[in-house]
């Protein structure tokens, strides 16, 4: 087990009520679940996501946090929270890293693996 590790799972949604496709227009949730895999306990300070639509528009997002907390977390302690994000495009992906800082100040990265949002498919 490493001493400074955080382990992150994806879990994503689209919200058919609000998007808007006919003004290209796609919204999805995802939930996250960050889990302290490492030997310390540790705290997210800060986030940088990096987006990216159908047309490979990129967007980074960076910023303090997660809606609103800057969570510490004991070994084995776990810390879930919902945002969503806008694409211009039915599918598009997302990816990044969080900022960590650990108790004894050691800091570290932890990175957020890509995961893709897409339009539930239609089975006929």
């Amino acid at each position: 087990m490493a001493a400074y590790e955080f382990t992150v799972s994806v879990r994503t949604q689209y919200l058919a009520e609000q998007s808007d496709p006919d003004r290209s227009n796609y919204v999805f949730a995802y939930t996250i679940t960050i889990k302290n895999t490492g030997e310390l306990p540790a705290q997210l300070i800060s986030r940088h996501w990096i987006i990216v639509d159908g047309n490979n528009r990129v967007e980074e997002v960076k910023g303090l946090g997660v809606v609103g907390h800057q969570p510490l977390l004991a070994p084995g302690a776990q810390f879930e929270y919902t945002s969503g994000t806008a694409l211009a495009t039915p599918q598009g992906s997302m990816k990044g890293t969080y900022f960590c800082v650990a108790e004894d100040g050691e800091k570290f990265e932890t990175a957020i693996p890509e995961f893709i949002l897409s339009l539930p498919r239609t089975l006929h």
